[in-house]
């Protein structure tokens, strides 16, 4: 019967708060914002961290929900907790080019940040990696979580963009910002049974009400995406995908050299089993020819996005990131803490930008 009735009540079914753990937009630019979590009491740790989600999907992904949240969770753990919101591109977004976003933005958030620990996700993980390998004075440490760097590695994605008869460039002079609605549908082109079996899922535990928020949450985060801004877009699609230029040595950001050996920080790869997104093979790489004396592979079941969001996550993926962080920073003091950080009020007010309540 519970299960009928959480079936029957979906369409009037309170939408779950995802989001929601309280931050302040410490700066924002365009269309872009970097938010830093609130804090109750001072933090443990001397560097913060930076988180860097995708470009094309929202960032509250890692601010899932209440009691569900890495956001939230690291916070709880002491760290001083910073993410990039990606915003979304209008028109006038059409010609920001990948050094825009990769170089000056990047840049930028970690200029407001000082020196951190970086976590980049999926496409975040190559943007900051990229960086990396420019700027690794900025860099404390850099986690690349399921971030693409081999694209010849790519699977079933990099073999699409393999065709002759598809053209990149006429499509951003066609469409200008490449649509929300393209990319998804890529998405769900590589598992073509997925919506079928989420609802196989979703009528066999529809009488747990955690599922059901939790399940909710997740196709909230997974209907909002952007669309890709197109000059962007094309450097991501021909010089990465088509031509895997990170991978062979060949990228350049703003006129620089970009080579995975660049990266020189202590370094953390982390693959999933079942990632059709990101194979294993498109992101090991980075860990085998990265300049790094500190560096470390973890490989683990799950999926590209069930396995940094699910119950398994705060178990096995979360602690062995912030056990990362905790091993290469220092514990702030006490007394010190307490003078060098300012206490809410005044954090708000150096803020640009306002501040967010808790969405």
């Amino acid at each position: 019967m519970r299960r009928l009735w959480n079936l029957a009540s979906l369409l009037t079914r309170k939408r779950p708060p995802v989001g929601s753990t309280p931050a302040d937009v410490v700066h924002s630019e365009n269309k872009w914002r970097l938010l830093r979590y609130r804090r109750k009491e001072p933090a443990r740790y001397e560097t913060p961290v930076l988180l860097v989600p995708s470009l094309i999907n929202r960032h509250y992904v890692l601010d899932l929900l209440p009691d569900k949240s890495f956001v939230e969770w690291l916070v709880a753990r002491g760290h001083d907790v910073y993410c990039i919101d990606w915003g979304t591109p209008s028109d006038e977004d059409r010609y920001l080019s990948f050094d825009d976003v990769c170089d000056r933005y990047l840049g930028r958030a970690l200029h407001k940040t000082g020196k951190a620990h970086v976590l980049g996700y999926c496409m975040g993980g190559t943007l900051a990696t990229i960086h990396a390998s420019v700027h690794p004075e900025r860099f404390a440490s850099l986690v690349a979580l399921a971030a693409p760097v081999r694209f010849s590695e790519a699977g079933v994605l990099g073999v699409w963009t393999q065709s002759p008869a598809f053209e990149p460039r006429a499509m951003v002079d066609a469409l200008g910002n490449v649509p929300w609605q393209l990319l998804q549908s890529s998405f769900h082109m590589l598992r073509p049974t997925m919506n079928l079996a989420k609802m196989v899922a979703l009528v066999d535990r529809a009488y747990d009400d955690e599922f059901l928020d939790g399940f909710l949450a997740l196709e909230t985060w997974g209907s909002d995406n952007v669309s890709f801004p197109g000059e962007c877009w094309r450097t991501w699609v021909e010089d990465l995908y088509r031509g895997d230029a990170l991978a062979r040595g060949t990228f350049a950001l703003s006129g620089r050299p970009a080579r995975l050996e660049g990266v020189t920080c202590p370094l953390l790869v982390v693959t999933f089993e079942h990632d059709a997104i990101v194979p294993k093979a498109s992101a090991t790489d980075l860990s085998e020819r990265a300049g790094s004396r500190d560096k470390h592979a973890l490989h683990l079941p799950g999926g590209h996005v069930g396995a940094v969001v699910s119950r398994g996550a705060s178990k096995k993926l979360w602690p062995a990131l912030a056990d990362f962080w905790a091993a290469r920073d220092a514990a702030r003091p006490a007394a010190k803490a307490a003078t060098t950080t300012a206490p809410p009020a005044k954090r708000r007010a150096r803020a640009s930008g306002g501040t967010r309540p808790g969405r």
